[in-house]
Formats: C-alpha cells, structure tokens, sequence
C-alpha cells in the first residue's frame, strides 16, 4: 500500500478534500494512506517558529530547516518531494512512476520558499504542477494525492478508463456525450449512436486529434515526432 505523509504548517487545509469522493474510499479501503504533520511541532521554540528572514536580505520569509529535518527524521525512509513552482512539472508519466513507489513524503513550501539546505540535502525531487505561483504546496500536494492515487489499482471502478483518458496517449482525449440524443435542436454525433464499433473508434480517434491540435499543439508535435501520424 502507497503511504504519502504531508508535511505542511496548514494541515487543516486537507481535512475536506481527503474525506469526499474516491480518495475518501481509497482511504477507507486502505488503498493508499495520507498522514498530516504539522511542521509548527517540530519547531524549537515556545512559539513554534518555522519562518525566519532571508539572509542577504531581500522580502518575504523562508521556511527554516530544523523543522522539516527533525519532521523528515520522525518519518520512514520514503521518496521526498518538494512542492516548488521551481521544480519538475508533473505530468502522467511521472505520476505513473510515483504511484509504483511504496512511500511518498511531501514538503509543502510557503513564502518565499525553503531554506536551501533542505533541498541540497534531503530532497528527491522537486515537483511543479504548472508555471504559475500558489500560495503554497498544499493545492499542489493535493493535486498529487488525487493524480498518483487514482492510479492505485482498485482506485476507479473501472480500469479502462484509464487507457482512454486525456495524456494517456499522450494526446487530449475524444468528445464525450450522453442523454438526452437532442438537447434543444443541439443533437449528439449520428455515429456515436450508430452501434457501428469501427466508425465510432475512427470518429473518436479523429477529434482526439483535433482536439489535441486545436487545444495542445505541443502534444501534437511530439505526437508527430514520434512517427504517430
């Protein structure tokens, strides 16, 4: 079973989105397990100080490193990651690799960041969910959660939705319908209602594609690039 521990000064920021939907369930058949530790009790003094100025000056906080070192060393050995706009951006295939790993540990940065000590020393990998700037890592740990433990076997009710989602094929994934057939002179694909199997697998594989250009140009040059079309 994935084990993934949260280490963060917000832990009351996860207590709703870990307790609806499949992660819940997951959580509840011990598929995966998501354990919260407050950095603020491993701080050293009275008032639980886990900020301090930069050295060099400059503005903002940086988050101090005895805190998330005395945090890492009351944990198991696992994969650590930093959540940092710096780091790797994530995308299905790392989130295929991390799923196969038996312990996730994740370092929520705030402010200005972390103090470097943490990331030369002790981090893995430092992981970006997008080129942009949170407030901190707690959205982007809880993008993960749901992003690596929906891979967990036994996660979705069924499998195959996994080989026909979007990134699965590295390309955006086809138009979906479903009832009403009209909906205000607004009417679904003939052939998705035609129950001819090769004219709908060719119709799908199509607006996948015009899709993916009209959305991800990207996708498609390296979709290209690797003799596809």
């Amino acid at each position: 079973m994935l084990r993934i521990d949260i280490l963060t000064i917000f832990p009351e920021f996860f207590s709703s989105p870990l307790k609806v939907s499949l992660v819940k369930k997951a959580i509840d058949h011990q598929l995966f397990s998501v354990n919260l530790h407050n950095l603020r009790s491993f701080a050293l003094d009275k008032q639980a100080t886990v900020d301090d100025v930069p050295f060099g000056g400059g503005p903002g906080m940086v988050l101090k490193p005895e805190p998330i070192f005395k945090a890492l060393e009351s944990l198991p050995r696992g994969m650590v990651i930093l959540l940092s706009p710096q780091g790797r951006l994530l995308n299905q295939d790392l989130a295929i690799e991390l799923s196969k790993k038996e312990h996730l540990i994740f370092i929520c940065g705030r402010y200005e960041g972390i103090d470097e000590r943490v990331s030369e020393n002790v981090v893995d990998l430092e992981l970006s969910i997008g080129d942009y700037i949170l407030n901190g890592g707690e959205v982007a740990a809880l993008v993960l959660v749901e992003t690596v433990g929906r891979l967990i076997p036994g996660v979705l009710g069924n499998i195959d939705s996994l080989k026909e989602e979007s990134f699965a094929k590295e390309i955006i994934s086809y138009p979906q319908y479903t009832r009403p057939a009209n909906y205000q002179g607004l009417e679904v694909p003939s052939v998705l209602r035609s129950g001819n199997h090769k004219e709908i697998r060719l119709w799908r594989e199509k607006k996948a594609l015009e899709k993916t250009d009209k959305n991800r140009k990207d996708l498609i040059d390296k979709f290209n690039k690797k003799g596809n079309i």
